[in-house]
């Protein structure tokens, strides 16, 4: 489905119904918001690990403006406006303060709309995510995962990103990302729609000087943050910063040998924490 969302059609799917039928009335629950990571790939490198949290929620998975199926011009993408069109998408649906949960990137853009939004949020769950990118940290924990190599394109590709060394990039370092080899046909990266000139954007003009401390400091609802010790891309440290900034109100759960995604490496174990968080 699609929805006009400040000026262009934005690709959404729902699992889960919002009012269920319970005796003689019609119960509401809560809706929690899917963001998915990249930018450049879409909602479907989630569903897997997420659809199941309909038995509570009505979920609902977004493609980012210029990501997936939702159309876009790469010129308007910024965190302004992806965070924008959050607040916007709720509006237009008439979602009240929903549970946001944010996958790295989606993890950023989930952190500036609870900073320019602050009362859009009943909870948030940030996954695998930062709030300023930690070039050095990246570099030393690439290089124990996959080599001098990996580090040195790790720092080529986020400090001087094209379309071409994302190609090597995504051979060399994207497999670093988990400690879970795919089973054949179930890698995320077959499935989800690909634009990496999406992702050099925002790498090239906007993530590398990106500080998002100071706005979620005033965050005010409750929030779990979520990270693997071995997260090649936004390793631990980023975790535990943006617990720092956030504060009393923050809650943070890093995972022994998990990498960029907790919920792919020990789903299990991270499901536990996010159902007792969400309750």
């Amino acid at each position: 489905m699609h929805l006009n969302v400040n000026g262009t059609n934005i690709f959404f799917d729902v699992v889960g119904s919002k009012l269920l039928p319970v005796g003689d009335e019609m119960v509401e629950r809560p809706t929690m918001l899917v963001l998915h990571g990249g930018p450049g790939f879409d909602h479907s490198t989630l569903r897997p690990h997420f659809d199941r949290y309909a038995d509570a929620f009505q979920v609902i998975y977004i493609d980012h403006r210029a990501n997936g199926r939702s159309e876009g011009d790469i010129k308007d993408c910024s965190l302004d406006q992806w965070a924008d069109d959050i607040a916007a998408f709720c509006e237009a649906l008439r979602i009240e303060r929903p549970v946001v949960f944010g996958q790295s990137f989606g993890g950023m853009v989930a952190m500036h709309y609870a900073s320019r939004h602050p009362d859009g949020s009943s909870k948030l769950v940030l996954s695998s995510t930062a709030a300023c990118f930690l070039m050095e940290e990246t570099e030393k924990m690439m290089a124990h995962l996959g080599g001098k190599h990996a580090a040195e394109l790790a720092r080529e590709f986020f400090t001087n990103p094209s379309v071409e060394v994302h190609e090597e990039y995504a051979r060399v370092c994207l497999p670093l990302y988990s400690q879970t080899p795919p089973e054949e046909g179930s890698d995320f990266r077959g499935r989800a729609i690909s634009r990496p000139e999406i992702g050099v954007h925002f790498f090239a003009n906007e993530m590398m000087e990106m500080d998002l401390r100071g706005g979620i400091s005033a965050v005010s609802c409750p929030t779990l943050v979520l990270g693997g010790q071995l997260d090649p891309v936004t390793p631990p440290q980023c975790s535990e910063d943006i617990a720092n900034a956030i504060g009393e109100n923050a809650q943070l759960t890093m995972f022994d040998g998990c990498g960029h995604g907790v919920h792919r490496d020990q789903p299990d174990a991270a499901e536990k924490v996010m159902r007792a968080f969400l309750e």
